[in-house]
């Protein structure tokens, strides 16, 4: 994929020399991305404003119809509309979108055994990043993980009429794209006839704050022949419909940015202002009873001071009962210093037992180049976690000395339902030569600051409406 990005970035300084910014270079690449792989697999757009319409022509002539073809597209029914919704010309020179054109052309990507407007995009961010002080702003769940994700909670929709897949966060659509691909290899290739139309267009949900990531989810979806339900708005805030949900798949944005109150709604028990606190309380409110959910979290929202709270009715509500401590440097680049955990529940028995897996200690942290996140830091993980996607299968604790634990719901109880729970000790953390970098251990200290601060936030508020 680095290859890739390489090429598309290159693409980037051509267009900076016209006034074109990053963020609407990455649009105007995801426009005429879908158009050639909507070509490629032989997606029916109108001859007049597909691929090839725009291939053809030059100059003025090129500038008009591509004006043109966005503005058509951004009028047609349903997903397609969506998709080009708003969508504007932000070329002032014809001869770069004509090379652009031309550089896209050269290959053949939906060939590419990768998502490409997915990791195109995150690739493109963490490249702006670079250029500037402030960062991408914002950071995606790496494919591997995503994948394990999938493998262990098998969002499988097959004879099931009413079955739907969410992520509420989805942003440029990672798990439901996987979820789908998951599908197709089970049922290798060959969707159930009776079912196809229904699975299609049916079973596949999201929701997202930002417009651009929104539009890549339904890209993605889309050249998967798929329909998709995402809406865009903000998830915790809003109070959701009436649609329930059998599997939720979903990385809620990390950070304390914009988490200034608590939302107002009638289903949340608890009022908090931490917004990974909130999309938990979000989650096992549109969950089926019987649905099943994995979602990933920082370790601060494990221990911080209203978790105990969240995940004392989590516990009543659900069966919490599998953990992954993900090693650190998961989400490099974006964030290498965030520690962070997946949590997988079913809605609709009490826990019982919480078993936690330790993918952290003693495992070297990942980096971009030479240590990258692949499926094999999850191998020992999935053989723990077993065949059955509620975590029923059989399983064994294997002690002091080892990765895979389990704790009694008693236990969890002592420690005021905070799961920040460990056992091993990490020896890389003290031989100086293993201590992750500096810039790791900063952001690291920055999130448990946050998790103070939102904590006085809490106290604040409280001293307030005592005061009223």
């Amino acid at each position: 994929m680095s290859d890739v990005v390489n090429k598309l970035w290159g693409f980037c300084h051509t267009l900076r020399h016209d006034g074109v910014d990053y963020g609407d270079y990455i649009e105007q690449l995801t426009y005429l991305l879908f158009l050639k792989m909507a070509d490629e697999r032989e997606v029916h757009i109108s001859k007049n404003y597909n691929w090839q319409s725009l291939k053809s022509r030059s100059g003025g002539d090129l500038m008009d119809h591509y004006t043109d073809t966005l503005r058509v597209l951004a009028r047609e029914q349903e997903l397609l509309g969506e998709i080009f919704a708003q969508s504007q010309n932000r070329f002032s020179n014809p001869v770069s979108l004509k090379r652009l054109i031309n550089l896209i052309d050269e290959d053949e990507w939906t060939a590419m055994d990768v998502d490409v407007k997915g990791a195109a995009f995150e690739g493109l961010l963490e490249k702006a990043a670079s250029e500037g002080k402030k960062g991408a702003g914002q950071y995606f769940t790496p494919r591997p993980l995503i994948q394990s994700i999938v493998r262990m909670t098998q969002p499988d929709p097959r004879g099931k009429s009413d079955f739907r897949i969410c992520d509420p966060a989805c942003g440029t659509g990672g798990f439901l794209v996987a979820a789908y691909e998951w599908l197709l290899n089970e049922t290798k290739g060959a969707l159930p006839r009776e079912e196809i139309k229904r699975i299609r267009q049916s079973t596949y949900f999201g929701q997202e704050l930002v417009a651009r990531p929104r539009r890549l989810a339904l890209m993605n979806m889309y050249l998967h022949g798929v329909t998709p339900i995402i809406r865009l708005g903000d998830t915790i805030y809003n109070t959701p419909d009436a649609t329930r949900f059998d599997v939720i798949l979903t990385n809620p944005p990390f950070g304390t940015k914009g988490a200034n109150q608590a939302p107002e709604r009638d289903d949340f028990t608890v009022d908090t202002s931490n917004k990974q606190l909130n999309f938990v309380q979000h989650i096992v409110s549109v969950l089926k009873t019987g649905g099943r959910a994995a979602v990933v979290l920082p370790d601060n929202v494990l221990f911080e001071d209203k978790a105990g709270e969240v995940f004392e009715i989590l516990m009543q509500d659900c069966n919490l009962h599998t953990i992954l401590r993900l090693p650190r440097g998961t989400f490099t680049p974006y964030a290498q210093g965030v520690k962070a955990n997946v949590i997988f529940f079913q809605k609709g028995l009490p826990t019982e037992k919480v078993w936690i897996f330790d993918g952290r200690s003693n495992v070297e942290g990942i980096t971009k180049k030479d240590r990258p996140l692949t499926a094999k830091y999850f191998e020992a993980f999935e053989a723990c976690y077993g065949a059955d996607p509620n975590g029923r299968s059989k399983r064994i604790d294997q002690g002091e000395s080892g990765r895979f634990r389990c704790f009694d719901i008693d236990t969890v109880k002592k420690r005021n339902y905070k799961l920040d729970i460990t056992w091993l000790k990490d020896e890389s953390l003290e031989d100086a030569d293993s201590l992750p970098e500096p810039q790791e251990l900063a952001t690291e200290a920055v999130a448990e600051l946050e998790a103070v601060v939102d904590d006085l936030r809490e106290i604040i508020s409280l001293l307030e409406n005592d005061g009223e």
